[in-house]
């Protein structure tokens, strides 16, 4: 293969992934949305707050079942049968030693809430962590390998499938159990599907030596992670205890929304964009062009979803969650905001990953995390409202932290990466006012929102094709290169048939 097909093929493969897992992601989601939609119209807002006290500690463990030794994977150069089958029975004996110390533990929990329920629900909901220590090396496998069609499938019946259980459970009276089986199922068949799907089975290799230097890499990765996840889940923590259920309620569920776009986008970004950047490393110049392209067209995207659903909120949740999750609606305008420059920091700290630097992602991370700190211990004291306002806050301080080891790795700085995504921000922003400005004319919820959706896409999509967006150019020639390339196989396979 020539040097001029290499990268067009590579360009090919990562936009052929990206779109595996962004319909897997988007597909398996949307199923928990809706669901999660159901659910809310059945359950109280109190048997969420609950459930969202329990998943915080789950979450928690879940980056430790991870260990940075996933990401070490994909990262390496030349991993091979034996790093694979190193890392997978040290995730199976990590992850029994978590979930027995979780086990002991849930007593401890429950009375730290003063709601001994609790106890057995952590036990069971906790089976996660032990399923998930057998699905970790797979995922590194099929992310490694560029085989994101396998996620699809995997995913999506696990979704499903648990749809079903906790639909039926919940309408059936089960309560808080309907949600703890909906997740217990659903990476239980997720991990089945995996397993049958993908060819890579362990073999009877272990190195400690191996191991040893995977996790000279992971372990900054994991601390990084770890200290991420307990700063992002510490609000509910403290929202919890210091407040009421009602209020963590409502506080999860006004994150849900955009979480759900920007999580599907995010993750399928991330999760392709690390090991194609990985398989470039070396390469400076192609590592800042992904970046650059991965910024501009995430924020793209990102920016009129996330303003379309700010400035739709209250009817949204009068339709789907009825008129007692309307507390929600304030923060929810607030993560609309502060998620819609996610774009930034994935971009930014995939490229440091991938060019081996995880001691600076390490570094990054505690100076967010100091600086969120402080600023949430000041807000915690002024309510609920002035908490999410702190994570705001905080996130456009991240913004610029993140990008600051880019200036040198990548030449490419932070108020160039703003000059990159301000059109697409701006467009964004006046979409949303005049969508917003609907709400207005006083109709009913029904009527408002068909008004503001189908006139927010027409309004961008025009906005985009006057002002000659970069990004809308660039998605536009990709669709059509796909699809075509679609139509091509199918011709090809008539051919050959004939």
């Amino acid at each position: 293969m020539s040097e001029s097909k290499a990268p067009k093929n590579k360009s090919r493969q990562v936009m052929t992934n990206l779109l595996w897992r962004l319909a897997e992601r988007f597909g398996a989601k949307g199923v928990e949305l809706i669901v999660s939609i159901v659910l809310a119209r059945v359950l109280l807002p109190e048997q969420y707050g609950s459930i969202a006290l329990v998943t915080v500690v789950i979450n928690i463990l879940q980056v430790f079942v991870d260990g940075g030794l996933g990401n070490a994977l994909i990262q390496k150069k030349n991993a091979d049968q034996v790093d694979f089958s190193t890392v997978f029975f040290f995730n199976i004996a990590f992850c029994a030693a978590i979930y027995s110390l979780l086990f002991l533990a849930s007593p401890l929990i429950a009375d730290f809430y003063s709601d001994p329920e609790l106890t057995p629900v952590i036990r069971v909901l906790g089976l996660t962590v032990l399923i998930s220590g057998v699905k970790n090396v797979q995922h590194a496998y099929v992310s490694r390998h560029m085989m994101f069609h396998r996620f699809f499938y995997a995913t999506l019946g696990g979704t499903i499938g648990a749809a079903v259980i906790g639909i039926w459970m919940a309408y059936h009276g089960y309560g808080i159990w309907a949600l703890v089986a909906q997740q217990i199922f659903n990476v239980t068949l997720d991990t089945v599907i995996l397993w049958f799907t993908v060819r890579w089975r362990p073999t009877h290799d272990f190195s400690w030596q191996r191991l040893k230097g995977l996790y000279s890499y992971g372990w900054k990765i994991l601390v990084s992670r770890l200290i991420d996840t307990i700063y992002q889940d510490i609000r509910q923590l403290i929202i919890g205890k210091k407040y009421s259920k009602s209020d963590l309620a409502y506080y999860n569920r006004a994150k849900q929304f955009p979480m759900f776009i920007t999580s599907n986008i995010n993750t399928s970004i991330n999760s392709v964009l690390f090991p194609a950047m990985s398989s470039v490393q070396d390469e400076r110049e192609r590592v800042k062009a992904m970046t650059r392209r991965s910024i501009r067209v995430s924020t793209y995207i990102m920016a009129p979803l996330m303003m379309g659903l700010a400035a739709c909120g209250k009817p949204i949740v009068q339709i789907l969650l009825t008129n007692k999750w309307l507390p929600c609606v304030p923060y929810l305008t607030i993560f609309c905001i502060t998620y819609m420059f996610q774009p930034l920091h994935t971009a930014n700290l995939n490229a440091i990953k991938a060019m081996g630097r995880s001691d600076l992602f390490l570094k990054l991370e505690i100076i967010k995390k100091v600086i969120g700190i402080i600023a949430l211990v000041i807000s915690m004291q002024f309510g609920v409202m002035a908490m999410a306002y702190s994570l705001l806050i905080t996130n456009v301080i991240g913004q610029v932290i993140n990008s600051w080891p880019n200036k040198k790795l990548l030449n490419y700085a932070y108020p160039e990466q703003l000059m990159d995504i301000l059109p697409n921000i701006l467009t964004a922003a006046g979409m949303g006012l005049i969508v917003y400005a609907v709400e207005g004319f006083g109709l009913n919820k029904w009527a408002t929102l068909l008004i503001q959706v189908p006139l927010g896409v027409v309004i961008y999509i025009a906005a985009s094709k006057i002002n000659r967006l970069d990004s809308f150019d660039y998605l536009l020639s990709m669709i059509r290169k796909f699809l075509h390339r679609g139509k091509g196989k199918k011709s090809a396979k008539k051919e050959t048939a004939e």
